[in-house]
């Protein structure tokens, strides 16, 4: 902004000072390196990557038999040998999208709420 401020300021003191000939040229070419200047910023902005999305939310699961989710889990089951005979016990609310990383063996992560986690052997639930 500063940089347009003065080189406004500069081609005012030219229109002043020389003659309209000499200020017509100057602004002339003032104003095709304003347009080709404005022209490469926008090739860039169109021809660049795309920056990573945070609509995507990473949830990893590093461990054996983990369970990672970027929201919420109703249940979440790693152990063996497992009877589930009643209703999973499900989040109170649905979670905002989020990161959630599980590590080690049977490890459970959510960025949101976790209902219930059975991660023993032989569970009843």
């Amino acid at each position: 902004m500063v940089l347009l401020g003065l080189a406004a300021l500069g081609l005012g003191i030219v229109a002043t000072v020389a003659d309209l000939d000499t200020s017509a040229q100057i602004a002339t070419v003032a104003g095709s390196v304003g347009g080709l200047a404005a022209a490469a910023v926008s090739g860039y902005a169109f021809l660049r990557p795309p920056a990573a999305s945070a609509a995507a939310p990473a949830a990893t699961a590093v461990g054996t038999r983990s369970v990672a989710a970027g929201g919420s889990i109703g249940r979440a089951v790693t152990g063996d040998r497992s009877r589930l005979t009643a209703s999973p016990v499900m989040p109170q609310a649905a979670g905002a999208p989020g990161s959630a990383q599980a590590s080690g063996e049977r490890g459970i992560a959510a960025a949101g709420e976790v209902g219930e986690a059975i991660t023993g052997d032989d569970a009843h639930a």
